[in-house]
């Protein structure tokens, strides 16, 4: 029986581990979060779907039991700051021919073979979203599966075994383009992610408003420049968001009414209506008194983008702005994030101060 190990129960970890515990597979899930550990092993794992939910017996462990035997997949479904962290402590563990596997948003894998080897590490994009309602409770938000595949392309037995495990859980595709698959959805959640913790609220309410969308295209074009510049071939995310095509053009920068920018506008529209209950998993961090990711998002952006020079004004005051947010100096919401639109329309050249927002904010703060 293939052995696996689940680095973290959060709204993707602990989904993912009640229904590979439900269909039948060993596994060891392992959570730093006391509340989810004696949440589970009271209660078991309690999944949601569609209002619709069940309990699935399992136990949870604050440290990898020090008589595990060998794994033959390590699941890494940390936030991306423990990353590493999560992928030290389980390496031991880690036989020759197995492979861990980064679940996160941003680019771990990089961080990942670092620590067990580029041999061993895999990349699974998620594309579908979860939540954790309260500890060992899990609310799957929306429908979708995996792009899985390695570093370098290639493709191996361990890629197909995983796309076996995962595929009760959604459909699976092996990628040969594993950094075009995740620069494209690290566009989608350098606006989604980062601009649902700003605006605090889920993905179907924000994406109502069209200063919103507008923000949401000016960060991915943003991002795909980048991408572009380091020769990156984007991939359709969920077979359906052409990166390349959303970026912003110069007829959409012409006026408000191009048929490209209002065609944008609908496919971010009929985006939010299919994922309306999608919540940012970094505010959900931020509210634990976690550290938020976006340095592995916004601000993985600007440094590359630094060594290129490329302007990414926008991505580096989200970036700002949500440290911000997780020092307690601003508060998400709607409000806030129509000011950073406000903000972003000044020149570049204009000088920010206070906490990454400009005068907007703080008429915001004042209020």
């Amino acid at each position: 029986m293939t052995r696996i190990l689940i680095m973290g129960c959060g709204g993707i970890g602990g989904y993912v581990a009640a229904r590979l515990i439900e269909t039948g597979h060993d596994v060891t899930a392992v959570t730093h979060n006391p509340a989810i550990t004696e949440a589970v092993n009271a209660n078991g794992f309690e999944v949601r779907e569609e209002r619709a939910g069940r309990r699935i017996a399992g136990r949870a462990f604050t440290d990898i039991p020090t008589e595990a035997a060998p794994f033959d997949f390590v699941l890494l479904a940390t936030q991306p700051p423990q990353v590493v962290e999560a992928a030290r402590a389980a390496l031991p563990y880690l036989p020759a021919h197995g492979a861990m596997v980064c679940f996160q948003n941003g680019l771990c894998e990089e961080r990942v073979a670092d620590v067990a080897g580029e041999e061993r590490t895999i990349g699974a994009v998620v594309a579908w979203g979860g939540s954790m309602l309260r500890p060992g409770v899990y609310d799957r938000t929306s429908a979708g599966g995996f792009a899985i595949g390695r570093m370098d392309g290639s493709v191996d037995a361990r890629l197909d075994l995983l796309r076996g495990l995962l595929e009760p859980i959604g459909p699976v595709d092996i990628t040969r383009n594993l950094g075009g698959a995740r620069w494209s959805k690290l566009a989608i959640n350098c606006a989604i992610s980062s601009l649902g913790t700003i605006g605090g609220e889920r993905l179907g309410r924000l994406i109502r408003y069209r200063f919103a969308r507008r923000l949401a295209l000016e960060v991915m074009t943003e991002v795909v420049a980048v991408a572009q510049r380091l020769d990156m071939r984007l991939e359709k995310v969920s077979g359906t968001i052409d990166l390349d095509w959303i970026a912003l053009g110069p007829n959409d920068l012409t006026g408000p009414g191009s048929p490209s920018l209002m065609a944008k506008h609908a496919l971010l529209l009929a985006v939010g209506a299919k994922y309306r209950r999608l919540r940012s998993s970094m505010l959900a961090a931020i509210e634990r008194g976690r550290e938020p990711a976006v340095d592995y998002l916004n601000g993985e952006v600007t440094s590359r983008a630094a060594a290129f020079g490329i302007p990414v004004p926008l991505n580096e005051r989200i970036r700002e702005t949500v440290h911000a947010i997780a020092r307690r100096e601003l508060q998400p919401s709607v409000r806030l994030l129509r000011m950073l639109y406000i903000d972003s329309r000044a020149p570049v050249s204009r000088a920010i101060t206070g906490y990454g927002l400009g005068d907007a904010a703080r008429r915001s703060r004042a209020a």
